[in-house]
């Protein structure tokens, strides 16, 4: 059944993909045939401005609100937690911004494994003499060490941001956010948890998670890119971070992308509707890389919880650093393999990984992350590690 489905799903991406084995899913996916049918009319026909009054303007208005009702149903939120952005990058600053300025927070306790969207906007604010800011430990693993979370949390004299994310986007592995949120709610501290790789990915039901903010991006599940959602709670009141208009209710100025907001929402659908299979067949793929790597390749090593609580959808490998290896990256594209070094958020400037650093600072070692979807093959993967025999 699963393989039928694979079969049919690579049919419909024939007419946008190519020769070239993409491995990259975690910086972005391509868009669903489907998203693109759903946002044409809207790229087209139906352009009015949603704050206009007549025809035009009320069926732009319409869709937003139905694509809004859509993404709380699927989170299980209220409608008027959702509020539409540019991206993560942007929810998390909004967030992170508005708990110091709004909200009161003085320290921020974070990891040094957080996507610069959280670190930077973190240490910006540190900067200007705005907040202290503590680092959680990590385990070996990559994990959150919660136990020194609850240390600082109870040592902590000042109103505190807690702002770690759900899924690393470069090692995978995966937080515990009920737990982190239970500390938060028990020492008063707010929570604000980067979920850009697992919305779209994984089940949320955020009316029973105790949590005040969360990011999505719709480019990495199969939707636009340009286009997020910030979950804010409802008992928290916070300014707007963008001025100018009274778009999202007052939240966020600036007219709306209607075809990325309804883009949003059907591939927010389909994620959900075909989670359990592609959950079960994206899974296969990581663990058959993982053992193929093993078996053939000498001296391998893998990145955070690889096995445990970890995303299905990302393999970090590490392998020994030869005079080939160290440009592996470079050779894989050369023989057409997409893949990333770290997280491809550096626009294309090889300046290490901070992540990796982290865990596992051996300069002997050159690290590969591959993250897989729904349209990648076993074959692919048997490719992948044809070429990398020979590049290791």
């Amino acid at each position: 059944m699963i393989q039928n489905n694979k079969e049919n799903m690579d049919q419909k991406m024939s007419s946008i993909t190519d020769s070239r084995i993409y491995f990259d899913n975690a910086a972005t996916t391509a868009l669903d045939p489907v998203v693109l049918e759903t946002m044409m009319p809207y790229l087209t026909e139906k352009f009015g401005n949603p704050s206009s009054i007549y025809s035009y303007g009320r069926e732009t208005r319409i869709a937003i609100e139905t694509a809004r009702k859509s993404v709380a149903k699927i989170l299980n939120a209220h409608p008027a937690e959702i509020f539409f952005t540019s991206g993560g990058t942007e929810s998390s600053n909004t967030a992170i911004y508005a708990a110091v300025r709004d909200l009161g927070c003085r320290h921020i306790i974070t990891s040094i494994i957080e996507h610069h969207a959280v670190s930077h906007s973190v240490s910006h604010l540190a900067n200007m003499d705005l907040v202290k800011v503590s680092y959680v430990k990590l385990l070996p693993n990559g994990h959150v060490d919660l136990e020194d979370l609850e240390k600082l949390l109870a040592a902590s004299e000042d109103k505190t941001l807690v702002t770690l994310m759900h899924a690393n986007n470069e090692i995978g592995n995966i937080l515990d956010i009920h737990s982190v949120g239970e500390l938060c709610k028990l020492y008063n501290a707010i929570f604000h948890s980067d979920t850009v790789q697992t919305v779209g990915h994984f089940p949320f039901d955020l009316r029973s998670t105790p949590i005040h903010f969360i990011t999505a991006a719709a480019h990495k599940f199969h939707g636009p890119k340009g286009i997020g959602i910030l979950y804010i709670n409802e008992n928290v009141r916070i300014k707007p971070f963008v001025h100018g208009g009274g778009q999202e209710r007052n939240m966020r100025a600036g007219t709306e992308n209607i075809y990325g907001i309804v883009g949003f929402a059907r591939a927010l659908e389909i994620a959900t509707q075909g989670y359990e299979t592609d959950h079960a067949y994206i899974g296969t793929l990581k663990y058959y890389m993982h053992e193929q790597l093993k078996k053939h390749i000498p001296g391998v090593g893998f990145n955070g919880d690889v096995l445990g609580s970890s995303l299905y959808t990302v393999l970090s490998a590490s392998f020994p650093k030869t005079e080939k290896s160290e440009m592996i990256l470079f050779n894989m594209d050369i023989h057409n393999i997409c893949a990333s070094g770290g997280s491809a958020c550096t626009s294309g400037a090889d300046q290490g990984s901070h992540v990796i650093r982290a865990i596992n600072n051996n300069p002997n070692q050159v690290t590969v992350r591959f993250s897989f979807c729904k349209h990648n093959t076993k074959a692919e993967v048997d490719q992948v590690v044809e070429q990398l025999k020979q590049l290791v």
